[in-house]
């Protein structure tokens, strides 16, 4: 049985702005867009609430129509990019992961109908 993503890109990127920001910590805020690349692929900008002012961004892929694959593309404080092994960027990074795969599953109705 073929499990391809058969939604739009574009559709799904409306679902996830829509659906992401009932998962988000309080003053987090976040942004999707597709990735032009891939269509399967969304990309996910987060900027963490609170003085340090980090921001994160990932690549959420479609692996298929259930699974998606979370990777984390860069990590900046201030606009500087920064090492993506600090501890505190671990745990923001482990925090947003579980929220882009709590969002794909919340979304499963749609992308798995």
């Amino acid at each position: 049985m073929d499990r391809q993503l058969q939604m739009d890109q574009q559709s799904l990127v409306n679902a996830w702005q829509e659906r992401l920001p009932a998962l988000m910590e309080d003053g987090d805020s976040f942004s999707v867009q597709g990735d032009e690349a891939d269509r399967n692929s969304l990309l996910i900008h987060f900027n963490a609430a609170g003085h340090q002012a980090y921001s994160l961004d990932f690549r959420c892929t479609y692996v298929d129509s259930r699974e998606v694959a979370v990777n984390l593309v860069d990590v900046e404080q201030d606009g500087r990019h920064m090492d993506e092994r600090a501890g505190a960027i671990q745990q923001l990074a482990q925090q947003y992961t579980r929220q882009i795969h709590e969002c794909a599953q919340a979304l499963q109705d749609l992308t798995n109908p």
